[in-house]
């Protein structure tokens, strides 16, 4: 299980059933009600979101293993890596600030054991993950649920749902 000073709520789906759609919509309803809530979104592509010319991308590109970049609205820190194997979450959310949350969100890392939502669209066809993965704590889909379901029930499209759940989960534990 991920340690962390607060909650830790995973989103896992396979790649095409809205992950991001659903948390764009969801993080602001979280926000109303006094949330303050760190991401971490994994992915499997290559990326950069400095850019080549700025002054922060050729001091990465000459040699500084960390650059950090500030400004008096928002800072980003880029870490270079050695590019072997997948970003660990733990090592991920120790990277955050959590004396200034309230709840970390995670898109992705579907084969950690933490706690997540399974977000399930029948039209892609793919497999459940909850029958294989004991930290999933709810199951959100937008169509008949699975026969049997031992899960919490959420309807995907029903964002509201979500954040009433989330907010309940956060209150039992």
């Amino acid at each position: 299980m991920i340690n962390a000073e607060i909650p830790v709520l995973g989103f896992a789906a396979y790649s095409g059933t809205g992950k991001t759609s659903l948390l764009k919509k969801l993080l602001p309803l979280l926000r109303e009600r006094g949330l303050r809530i760190g991401m971490v979104k994994h992915t499997h592509h290559n990326f950069d979101i400095d850019q080549p010319g700025k002054d922060s991308y050729e001091l990465r590109k000459a040699g500084a293993s960390q650059m950090l970049v500030a400004s008096g609205r928002r800072w980003a820190l880029m870490v270079e890596t050695d590019g072997t194997g997948d970003p660990q979450l733990q090592e991920m959310i120790g990277q955050l600030d959590q004396a200034s949350l309230d709840l970390i969100l995670v898109e992705g890392f579907k084969h950690v054991a933490f706690p997540k939502i399974e977000l399930h669209r029948s039209a892609l066809g793919k497999p459940l993950l909850y029958p294989n993965d004991p930290a999933i704590v709810a199951f959100a889909c937008d169509g008949p649920p699975p026969d049997g379901l031992p899960l919490p029930l959420l309807d995907l499209n029903e964002t509201r749902q979500i954040a009433d759940f989330i907010i309940a989960w956060m209150r039992g534990l």
